[in-house]
This record gives structure tokens, C-alpha cells and sequence, in this order.
């Protein structure tokens, strides 16, 4: 489906999922008419929300405490407010004793981040190796109570991977960050804070397929299901890095031009999304209104408050009312009225609002007012999501039809297969284990994999030239070549367009899975189950 494998890029793991992902997902309880406000997509949606925030909150919370800033207790207490936060969705699927062991595994683990911080500080090795083992114990006790809790749905092993991978970016994100690296440290951000839309999206699936009756059947992982979280996704980074970047706008931050870098490829990842449903032109007219009196107005107000100058200020708060018109227009234009012009502006204008008090209140040192200011914020950006998404679900209801299954060939033994899994060193060629050095991983939304690997196992020839940094693809008698660090390769001497960048890690050639794999006409299916890849091809 063209709108979904346009919006792919801003989520973790949908280039694994081919479009008739949903298909085995299909139940008589499914709306006839594609829904983004399902009782399962509802779960997903708190999921979405509750676990980005918790990515937002872990990283500011570090940052400030390390930066001894004025809010750094405040931040550290809305972290911990969040966990608790959970604790009603986790009694409505699981009881009150779920709940409470969660709570207690969940919040217990909180405070990791100082601990971590800490350590760093004062450059002791011993607390920093306390403190990784303290993180390894709690995804183990977490994923295992995953595991158990979705009766398996969930695997625990996988529950732990996913837990240790979360716990690393956002110590990433931290290690880059004080050491200077702020463009790496923006990109790691935005990474991390993309996977918890994955976390959500396996988790949902999990209890989803594990008690259907609590969900009237319906399922979490549907096109439709899809668009809103990409949405939600792309709402709560841009007003994450809009507090984030006015903030340390007002601080003189050196990781100021870093963070309007990343909030210009959150505005890219929407204009993607725009163009994906209206087209180019619809891309286009949005990204003049996104930039034009709304990002660079928030800079400006920056820059006037640095400078004490009153009048500057107001006139670039004025652009912004001007924005939430013009971007509320555009929306009940684009959508036919679905999301009427008059409540997508107000919409707009709350969270303009909102983003212009976290500033004020950041100016005016007024930690706890800060926080909870944010929190009505970044939920606000949830709304926007549902909103927007069930208005263009309704307007173009053929884009977001689960599509019938795909029938598999009747002889199996004329079937070819490759499994994978995320952060997994083992792959099974035709049900025979074969070792990787490097094993399929996530990074900025794409799953890539070692095309050594890749290639060994269907058979394909490998050839590096160090002279062009070029790695080439033999099969048959087509030749592929593929270029380190550019989003570009040549197919028989035609260049195509990557879903992202070609990169080295641990000596191996990483590409997109999806790319190679569809080139060379093998078909994926993704188990959200134990986060694994199947590679099928009929010989």
C-alpha cells in the first residue's frame, strides 16, 4: 500500500511488515469500514503515549540532574510520576496484583538514571559497572514478567532484548550528549524515542492476541492502526524538541543548532506523511505553512527573550496565532472537512500555547509548574494524532483495508525460507541454524542487515572496492552496487533511491533488509510474537 510504505520510515520496524501484514490479523469483529479508533488501536495509542513519555522524561531527567539544573528534582519527580501513570492500564488487562508487581519492577528502576549520572560525575568505574548490572537485572525481571504476564505472547527473551536496547539508547543519548556530540546525541534521541512506538506496537499486539475477547476482537496492528501511531509518533517528537529547543535556546546551549536540526527531520518525517495521503503539492503546502510562522517563530522568541526585546516577542507570538489559523485551514481543506478548519485550529492554538508556557515557565525557573505543563502538552499531541488520523481514515477509507491473506505455496518443499530476528545471532536457512556476527538491528525506523550474511544464505556474490567505498551484488545476472554512507544504489546501472543509508558495523556492510530482500523477490512476514523475519521465496 503506497500511503503506508511512504509513512514506513518514521516507525521502527515497518519496513518489515508488508502490506498485508494485517491479514493474518483479520477477525469477524474488525469494523467493515477501516477504524484508527478500535478498542485494540485505544490500547496501542495509551501505550504509544505512556512509554514515549517515559523515553522523554528518563533522558531530560539525566540532562538536568547532570547539568544541575534549577528542575532536574522536578524532572526526576515526573518520571517517576509517569510509571505510576501506567498503573491503570496495567489493572485494567492484568488486575490490581499485575499492577502491583509491575509498579514495583517498573518504578523500582527509576532510579538507575541518577545512579548512572552519578557515577559519571565523578568518574567512578566501579558505580558505572553497579549500575549496568542493575539495568541487566531489571530487563531480565521486567521480561520475564512480560513474558509471563502475556502468557508467552510476548516471549520473555524477546521482552529483555527489547528492555536492554531501550536502556542503551537512552544512555547513548546521555554519553553523547555531555561529551559534546550533540548532532549524535539528537540522532540517538530521535532512535530511541521512535522504538517506544515499537515497544507499544509489539506489547499491544501481545495482550491484544492474548485476551481478544477484551478487545471485541478487534486488533492493534491495522493499517489504519498504523497511520494514527505514525501520527502520535511524529506529534510528541516535534513537541518534545520544541520544548527541548527552547529551552536550551534560552541556556545558550551549544546543542542548540543540533536540536533545530533534528526538529527539521521531525518536519520532514510529517511533510513524508502529508505527501504519503495528499501528494506532493499537499507536501509541499504543508512543509511552507510548518516552517514559515511556526518553527522559525519559535526561534525568534527565543532569540527575542535573550535580548529583553518586548515588541520582537510579540510579534513573533502573533505569527504563531496566525499559524494555528493557517494550519488549521489546511487541515480541514485537506481532509474535506473531516477534522473541521474551526477545531483544528483550536487545536493548534492549544498546543502553540502550550509550548509557549513550558518557555515561559523554563524562564521563570518555576520547576514543578514546568512539568506539569508538559505532560498537558505532550498528551495534548495524542489527540492530534487520534483526531487527524481518524479524520483521514474516514476521508480515505480504500488506503487503510486490511488486505485478504496471501495464499502460500500448496508444496513447501518449493519454498525456500530464512528466519531472522532483531538483535539475534542466530539465523535458520531452510530450518538449519547459521551464526551471524552481526545480527538484523534498528536504526532511525529501518531494519538493516548484514548483506554478507544476506547474500551467503541465498547464494549471491559479494564483492568490496575499497578504491569507491562500494560493495557489489551479483545474482544471476543482475548486479547491484551499493555505496557506504549514501541512501543511493545502482541496479544494473540504474540508481534507485534507499529507505536510508548504507553503514559499517563490527566490519559488515548494513542495508535495508527490505530493499535487498525485495530485489532479489523474496517475501517478509514479521512476527511481532518474538520480533522475528521470515524470508520466503518459492524456487
Amino acid at each position: 500500500m503506497k500511503l503506508k510504505r511512504l509513512i514506513a520510515p518514521v516507525l521502527s520496524l515497518s519496513l518489515l511488515i508488508p502490506a498485508f501484514s494485517g491479514a493474518a490479523s483479520v477477525s469477524a469483529a474488525e469494523p467493515l469500514t477501516p477504524s484508527s479508533e478500535t478498542p485494540a488501536v485505544e490500547l496501542r495509542a495509551t501505550l504509544d503515549y505512556s512509554l514515549s513519555e517515559h523515553f522523554t522524561l528518563a533522558v531530560d531527567a539525566m540532562i538536568k540532574k547532570y547539568d544541575n539544573s534549577f528542575d532536574a528534582a522536578a524532572a526526576q519527580a515526573a518520571l517517576e510520576k509517569n510509571a505510576k501513570d501506567m498503573i491503570p492500564a496495567i489493572t485494567s488487562v492484568y488486575g490490581d496484583d499485575g499492577a502491583k508487581e509491575f509498579d514495583r519492577i517498573f518504578s523500582g528502576h527509576l532510579n538507575y538514571t541518577k545512579d548512572y549520572v552519578t557515577a559519571v560525575k565523578t568518574g567512578n568505574a566501579a558505580d558505572k559497572a553497579m549500575v549496568a548490572q542493575e539495568i541487566e537485572e531489571f530487563a531480565v525481571e521486567l521480561g520475564n514478567f512480560l513474558g509471563t504476564a502475556t502468557a508467552g505472547k510476548l516471549p520473555a527473551t524477546a521482552a529483555q532484548n527489547v528492555l536492554r536496547t531501550h536502556e542503551k539508547q537512552v544512555q547513548q543519548v546521555f554519553d553523547d550528549y555531555i561529551a559534546g556530540n550533540y548532532k549524535s546525541s539528537l540522532a540517538k534521541y530521535r532512535e530511541g524515542l521512535s522504538y517506544m512506538f515499537t515497544i507499544s506496537d509489539a506489547l499491544s499486539g501481545a495482550i491484544v492476541t492474548q485476551m481478544p475477547e477484551k478487545f471485541n476482537g478487534t486488533k492493534s496492528d491495522t493499517p489504519a492502526g498504523d497511520l494514527r501511531s505514525a501520527l502520535n509518533y511524529l506529534a510528541a517528537e516535534h513537541y518534545a524538541l520544541a520544548v527541548f529547543s527552547m529551552q536550551k535556546g534560552s541556556d545558550k546551549s551549544p546543542a542548540y543548532s543540533a536540536i533545530i536540526e533534528a526538529e527539521n527531520a521531525n518536519t520532514s518525517g510529517l511533510t513524508a506523511a502529508i505527501a504519503s495521503v495528499y501528494g506532493a503539492a499537499g507536501g509541499d503546502a504543508f512543509k511552507a505553512i510548518w516552517l514559515g510562522d511556526h518553527i522559525n517563530a519559535q526561534d525568534e522568541i527565543v532569540k527575542a527573550a535573550l535580548a529583553g526585546d518586548a515588541d520582537a516577542s510579540a510579534k513573533a507570538r502573533a505569527k504563531l496565532s496566525k499559524f494555528s489559523v493557517d494550519f488549521g485551514n489546511f487541515l480541514g481543506a485537506a481532509t474535506e472537512g473531516k477534522l473541521p478548519a474551526s477545531a483544528a485550529t483550536a487545536a493548534v492554538a492549544e498546543h502553540e500555547r502550550l509550548v509557549l508556557e513550558a518557555f515561559d515557565l523554563y524562564r521563570a525557573k518555576d520547576a514543578n509548574g514546568l512539568y506539569v505543563s508538559y505532560d498537558k502538552g505532550y498528551s495534548l499531541m495524542f489527540g492530534v494524532g487520534k483526531a487527524l488520523g481518524g479524520a483521514i481514515v474516514a476521508q480515505k477509507p480504500e488506503l487503510f483495508k486490511v488486505q485478504p491473506p496471501v495464499t502460500k505455496p500448496e508444496n513447501p518443499n518449493n519454498v525456500q525460507t530464512i528466519w531472522l530476528q532483531i538483535n539475534g545471532y542466530t539465523a535458520k536457512v531452510n530450518g538449519n541454524n547459521v551464526k551471524m556476527d552481526v545480527p538484523p538491528t534498528l536504526k532511525n525506523g529501518t531494519t538493516f542487515v548484514s548483506l554478507r550474511t544476506l547474500t551467503t544464505a541465498i547464494g549471491a556474490d559479494l564483492k568490496w572496492n575499497p578504491s569507491t567505498s562500494t560493495v557489489e551484488v551479483k545474482v544471476g545476472d543482475d548486479k547491484v552496487v551499493f555505496w557506504l554512507g549514501k541512501d543511493m544504489a545502482s541496479i544494473n546501472g540504474k540508481n534507485v533511491k534507499l529507505d536510508a543509508s548504507v553503514f559499517v558495523h563490527k566490519g559488515r556492510t548494513q542495508v535495508p533488509l527490505r530493499f535487498i530482500a525485495e530485489l532479489l523477490g523474496w517475501d517478509l512476514n514479521w512476527n511481532k510474537a518474538d520480533w522475528s523475519i521470515v524470508l520466503t521465496k518459492a524456487m
